[in-house]
């Protein structure tokens, strides 16, 4: 894992003047994000998925827990894909045991798509203790803690959603 000190105090390209409380800061974020991208192709890795799979899986668990029906078109606007990539995405889903396909509730003309309970059991076996963890972390700050974590995070968001706008 990479140290707040391996790229040294500037971070190798923030400036010098910045305080070191600063890039101290800015260097974990850079070290949670190598381990969030780490840790996201451990789990494709031992599901056998690529990441669309995975984000697919997880629109689907999430609607499903939410009572909401997903349709193909759901998912692909969900992602952004076009219905022709939805189709074979829903293909390898189904072979992999990770969804399947059924027919709508109330429109016979419709499909929707639902994830296997394996698929669930195995997402909830894979990441349940770091999940566990992670909410154990979040649950012992203070609603003070939470409120600056978050409001600093959705400023990191913003930041880097500015930058990709200002890239069109």
């Amino acid at each position: 894992m990479n140290s707040p000190e391996e790229f040294g105090r500037s971070g190798y390209w923030y400036p010098e003047t910045e305080s070191a409380s600063t890039v101290d800061v800015l260097n974990m974020l850079r070290r949670y994000r190598g381990a969030e991208t780490a840790m996201r192709a451990r789990t494709r890795s031992s599901m056998g998925m690529n990441e669309t799979d995975l984000l697919a899986l997880r629109f689907l668990l999430r609607e499903q827990r939410a009572g909401r029906i997903v349709r193909p078109i759901d998912l692909a606007r969900a992602l952004g894909i076009s219905t022709a990539s939805t189709t074979t995405l829903i293909d390898r889903l189904e072979k992999g045991g990770h969804a399947r396909r059924e027919a709508h509730p109330t429109d016979r003309r419709a499909g929707v798509v639902v994830p296997t309970t394996h698929s669930d059991d195995e997402v909830k076996s894979t990441l349940g203790d770091m999940h566990r963890r992670m909410l154990t972390l979040v649950d012992e700050m203070s609603d003070q803690e939470r409120a600056i974590v978050t409001r600093f995070l959705a400023g990191m968001t913003s930041a880097i959603e500015e930058a990709a706008d200002l890239d069109r």
